[in-house]
């Protein structure tokens, strides 16, 4: 894999691990970033400023460039913003193809969310899907996710290539931007966590291997234009994942069981919490329905084709809680 890569949303979860995995495969990776940020300084990159809802920002970002990866996006797990979620997630990757289609780009690599994806049965193991819509799917944010990857794929097409990788709930280090997951561990490691679920679950991923799997996707030997791959780990359950951190922080597990209707029941209180507070939503009403779907996704084409191989979720979270103690 040769030439200039571009990277948007490098200042995220699954951003700036990707940015140091290109950099181990020897690139120089240019961002594109809103503003300055001191993060980056002492890694080998480039820095541009521009936002993907800005079009023109994006044509000197691009120019020159081979492959883009487009992370950036905006993640809403409440029920409101919708159209800052639209105008980011849709709009902005409707501006980056055109960008990567002016500039010559050759391969755009998108990262999408499993999210976009309507869920199977329960029980029924998930499989890449073929097309995107938003029937099935709920939220703003999976909505737009499914939106602009059926956009991105559409694009494909006469020397333009695109890829799209699918991860599920990130967990791992480098979490500079805390995530609503981030949000939970920070709490748990200070006051420990006195109230537990024993209902539902989620398939969680570690940002270094999405990353991997991203990278992965850069390079066309591996990964033909049109393909999609999804980018997951392991299926935990609410019960287990609360269990498992309560080990990695040396609490006390918590022997209080929120009730499942008193959880549905005060869902929305909560979400109204973090609107009024500004505070970064962590137990919403569209949280709790995700935690109760389908949370089975295979990786197998990914391991096949791409040699993925994610690590555990309990080696992830491990990881992350060092990372914490270190930099939160």
């Amino acid at each position: 894999m040769s030439g200039t890569s571009v990277i948007t949303g490098a200042t995220g979860h699954i951003g700036y691990p990707l940015l140091l995995e290109l950099i181990a495969r020897g690139q120089e990776p240019r961002l594109l970033l809103r503003e300055e940020n001191g993060l980056f300084s002492d890694l080998s990159c480039q820095t541009v400023r521009g936002d993907v809802t800005n079009y023109e920002s994006l044509l000197s970002a691009f120019a020159g460039a081979e492959t883009v990866y487009h992370l950036a996006g905006l993640i809403e797990i409440g029920d409101g913003n919708m159209d800052q979620v639209w105008r980011v997630n849709i709009d902005g990757t409707q501006n980056v193809i055109a960008a990567c289609k002016a500039c010559g780009v050759k391969r755009l690599v998108y990262c999408s969310s499993v999210d976009a994806m309507p869920p199977a049965p329960e029980g029924q193991v998930m499989r890449e899907a073929v097309r995107f819509g938003t029937k099935g799917v709920e939220g703003a944010y999976g909505k737009s996710k499914a939106i602009a990857t059926q956009a991105a794929l559409n694009a494909a097409g006469e020397g333009f290539e695109v890829v799209c990788g699918f991860p599920s709930a990130c967990v791992g280090p480098y979490d500079y931007k805390v995530s609503s997951v981030g949000v939970m561990i920070r709490m748990f490691l200070r006051f420990g966590m006195p109230i537990t679920m024993n209902f539902g679950g989620y398939n969680f991923v570690d940002v270094r291997d999405v990353a991997f799997g991203l990278a992965q996707c850069g390079d066309a030997a591996l990964a033909p234009s049109g393909s999609c791959y999804l980018l997951t780990g392991e299926f935990v359950s609410t019960g287990a994942f609360i269990r498992m951190l309560a080990e990695l922080t040396g609490h006390t597990p918590p022997k209080l069981v929120l009730p499942k209707t008193v959880a549905e029941f005060s869902a929305p209180l909560a979400g109204t919490y973090y609107k009024l507070f500004s505070k970064t939503p962590l137990f919403t009403a569209y949280s709790l329905r995700k935690l109760q779907e389908n949370g089975l996704f295979s990786y197998e084409k990914a391991a096949d084709e791409l040699a993925y191989s994610p690590r555990s979720a309990r080696d992830s979270l491990a990881d992350m809680i060092a990372w914490l103690k270190q930099n939160a």
